[in-house]
This record gives C-alpha cells, sequence and structure tokens, in this order.
C-alpha cells in the first residue's frame, strides 16, 4: 500500500477513534458531583488509625446548633454553591438559584434536571458530629463545619438517597452505588481527621473493612 493511503487510512482510523470516543462521554452521566477530592485510602488508613474510639452520645443535640445555610460567594449560599458546582451545564439567575442544568447522585446513580430533587448531604451528618466531639464545639465552629465546601464533607445528592442515609454512620450505611463506596469513606475519614471527631467501635471496623478494598 502507498505510504500516502496508509498514512490516509490512519487519519480515518484516529478520527473515528476519537468519534467512538466522543460517544462514549456522551454516554456517560449527564454530570458528576465535583466533591473535593478525598485524601487517598493509604491517608485515610493512618488517619483512622490515629482516630480516638470513643461511645457516642446524642444528648442535647439539635440541628438548629448547626447554622445553615451561609454566604459562600457572591449571592450564593451553601447549598445553592454545591448546586452550582455539582452539576453540569448549570445556569443561575441574580440570586444564585439554578434554573437549569443537570444533576447525577452519586450515591444512587440517579439524574434529574430538577434540583428541588436534590439534597446538600453532609457526609459525616450533622447529629454523628455532635455525637463524637462537635457539642463541646462553639456555634461559630459548628457552623463552620456545617458549611465546609472545601473539605470532601457537602455533596448534591437525590433526596431519596440521603433520607436513607439519614444519620447513620458508615457501620449502618453507605452509598448503594458501590463504585462510590471507597470515596465515600476516604472522605468520611478526612472530615473526622480534620475536625478531631471519634469514631465508635462498630464505625472504625466498618472504615477498616472498606478502606481494605480501596
Amino acid at each position: 500500500m502507498p505510504k500516502f493511503y496508509a498514512r490516509r487510512r490512519l487519519s480515518i482510523l484516529a478520527a473515528l477513534t476519537g468519534l467512538i470516543a466522543s460517544a462514549g462521554l456522551f454516554n456517560s452521566p449527564t454530570a458528576s458531583a465535583a466533591l473535593p477530592t478525598p485524601v487517598s485510602a493509604a491517608t485515610a488508613r493512618t488517619y483512622l488509625a490515629s482516630l480516638t474510639v470513643a461511645t457516642e452520645n446524642r444528648t442535647g443535640y439539635a440541628r438548629d446548633l448547626f447554622p445553615t445555610w451561609i454566604t459562600i460567594s457572591g449571592t450564593c449560599n451553601t447549598r445553592e454553591y454545591v448546586i452550582k458546582r455539582d452539576g453540569s451545564n448549570v445556569v443561575t439567575n441574580s440570586a444564585c438559584t439554578a434554573t437549569s442544568g443537570s444533576w447525577y447522585s452519586q450515591y444512587d446513580g440517579v439524574t434529574t434536571t430538577d434540583p428541588s430533587t436534590f439534597d446538600i448531604d453532609h457526609v459525616v451528618p450533622l447529629a454523628e458530629a455532635w455525637d463524637s466531639g462537635a457539642s463541646a464545639w462553639t456555634t461559630a465552629q459548628r457552623q463552620a463545619f456545617a458549611n465546609d465546601v472545601t473539605r470532601p464533607q457537602l455533596i448534591a445528592v437525590s433526596a431519596s438517597s440521603n433520607r436513607s442515609k439519614g444519620d447513620d454512620d458508615p457501620a449502618e450505611w453507605v452509598p448503594t452505588r458501590s463504585a462510590y463506596v471507597c470515596t465515600y469513606v476516604r472522605a468520611w475519614v478526612q472530615v473526622k481527621y480534620y475536625y478531631d471527631l471519634s469514631v465508635d467501635s462498630a464505625e472504625k471496623s466498618a472504615l477498616t473493612s472498606y478502606l481494605s478494598g480501596c
């Protein structure tokens, strides 16, 4: 085969490969939650080993002890910020309310174009934080925790998955979408480590098990 035609054939094959790759992109979820990337599994295992193991105590807990939502940027409060961050092709109005876009729930694979059907989940729930050390914090510290968009603590997910989770820790609940479990437990440990929160024995056992498979 003449070199010219050989090069042309290779160019056509390359173009076809590019088209196939592009098609793969279009067939993937329309949006992917942009949770700040958690620490590696190895680092999470090191962090977990250093966490205090203690019995949980929910005495005195009330959700309003953790003020939400606060202004994060411009006119965007925490919920609006995460909705915008975690969506695809999100359009917002002057009040930072999303008027269009698409969202993919990493917990259960649900996709929507209606952000009102999605909740902002606290990876480490507020009640769980209270149980494991936040009861001793100031209101300002609890507000910072409840609105933390720097650590992997807030994520937009389907309301059904968020409500299924409730205040459970990983001994009781992990995402039904198994591909996300490793990310979830790495995020959980990073947040607990950063805020110096304790773990109970069942929680530590579950986290150890999940991280061993990451």
